[in-house]
This record gives C-alpha cells, structure tokens and sequence, in this order.
C-alpha cells in the first residue's frame, strides 16, 4: 500500500482512511472519543486509550466495531508514566505493523491559585497534559517517517493561547503543548509527516460536567473566554491536509 493517502479511494466508495492505524489518547470519553469515532467512520482501525469503567469501556469498543467495521482495541497505558506512553506506541506498531495517526488528547484539570497550586499537581498536570505528548511523540515519528506518511494532532486549548486565573499548571501545559508543536512540524517538514494543534474552547468534558451552571456563566464572562464553545458528539476534526500534499508523486 502506498504510504501516500490515496484520494481516488473516496471516489469509489473506500473510505479515506481505510488500513490506517491511529491512537487517540484519552478517548474514553470527550472529545478524545468524538475523533476516534470520526477516525473510524473514515475506516481507521483504532487502539483506545483512557480511564473507566472496564464493563463501559468494552462496550464502546465493541459498538465502534461493530457499527464502523474497522479493528478496535483498548490500551491501559498510564499517561503519567513515560515508559507507559512509549510503550504505547511500540505495542501499537507490533500489533497492527504500522502507525499512521497519533491524536495527543489525554488531560486533567485542577484550579488554584498559584500560590495556592500542590506541588504534586503542578507535575501531574504537566506531565499528562504535556510530557505525554513528547513521549508519544518521540517513539512515533521515526516509525511515521520510516511510513513517509504521518499525521500528529495535539488537542490544545484556548488556554495554549491565552490565560485563565487559578489555571497555572493548565495553561502552562497547554502553551508548552503548543510550542512542541512547532517544532515537532518544523522536525519533520518535507518527510511526509505533520503536525499540527487544535484549541478547543469549552467542552463537556467529565472533569467539567460537575460545574454548577452559575460556574459556568462566570467562566464565560472572563475577559479572555473563548469565541465559542464544543460539544464532543459534534465535533468534527480535520487531520489532511490539502490533496496536492497528500497525492503520490
């Protein structure tokens, strides 16, 4: 199969992404599971990753399964820990032979004041919201530019972009996301390998959905709000880029 994606595919009822594989993490729930269903129906085959119930979770794999027809499996891996996340990716190319997608979703939240901020949050924080991204990273892009054809999207945040009060190790993760964006792009420019950031405004998200509603009408009037607000089960992400970039020469 040539590693370039192949449009002509669409035309005839294959779907775009049919044989490649993608890891979404955190895509238990969220947005993390709105683009792995997306990433299916294009016919990507799929390793989940994310915390929750066993019994719901297999559920969810089955039924992408099942309704999509592509090969779904459910990977553990601790995002906290950066063997866990390299292990991820090796695990991932051994089982399918290839990986074509990687989708850095995984994140937590906690809010303080900074002078107020644990310590060990900070650095949980930062190394889920952040080291795990460069992790997976790393391990991923020589087996993408072995492929000479990958795709990278790291879900930022309006907070990679602007600033929220009691937010620091957040935001700060969030910026730090989007730096090592522009140079993991600037890294693999011309090898067939990209990647780029989305930032999200609010979502509802499990870690969100405990807010009261006046929480929430305060946090929509900051000076700094994002332009809109997102809800996973209408999310829509773009991972090609233009067809002159994609088509095999």
């Amino acid at each position: 199969m040539n590693p370039r994606m192949n449009f002509d595919q669409a035309s005839k009822g294959i779907p775009m992404l049919k044989d490649k594989v993608a890891i979404i993490t955190g895509s238990t729930s969220g947005i993390g599971l709105g683009i792995a269903r997306e990433l299916a129906k294009l016919g990507a085959n799929l390793v989940l990753n994310g915390l929750g119930d066993p019994g719901e979770i297999e559920a969810i794999r089955s039924g992408i399964e099942r309704d999509h027809g592509v090969r779904a499996v459910y990977d553990g891996a601790d995002m906290s820990k950066a063997d866990a996340v390299r292990g991820l990716i090796t695990t991932t190319v051994k089982k399918f032979g290839r990986l074509d997608i990687l989708v850095n979703n995984a994140g937590i939240q906690f809010t303080a004041p900074v002078d107020e901020f644990p310590t060990a949050k900070w650095d949980e924080i930062l190394g889920i919201n952040l080291s795990a991204a460069f992790h997976a990273i790393a391990i991923a892009v020589p087996q993408m530019k072995k492929q000479r054809w990958g795709r990278i999207v790291n879900i930022a945040s309006t907070h990679g972009l602007v600033a929220s009060t009691h937010k620091a190790a957040y935001v700060a993760a969030k910026h730090g996301l989007v730096g090592l964006t522009k140079v993991v792009g600037l890294e693999t420019a011309g090898s067939g390998v990209t990647c780029n950031a989305v930032c999200p405004g609010w979502c509802e998200r499990l870690w969100s959905k405990n807010r009261s509603a006046t929480w929430l009408r305060n946090a929509a009037s900051v000076k700094n709000k994002p332009s809109r607000t997102c809800c996973p089960r209408s999310n829509r992400l773009s991972i090609l880029p233009p067809r002159s970039s994609l088509e095999a020469p």
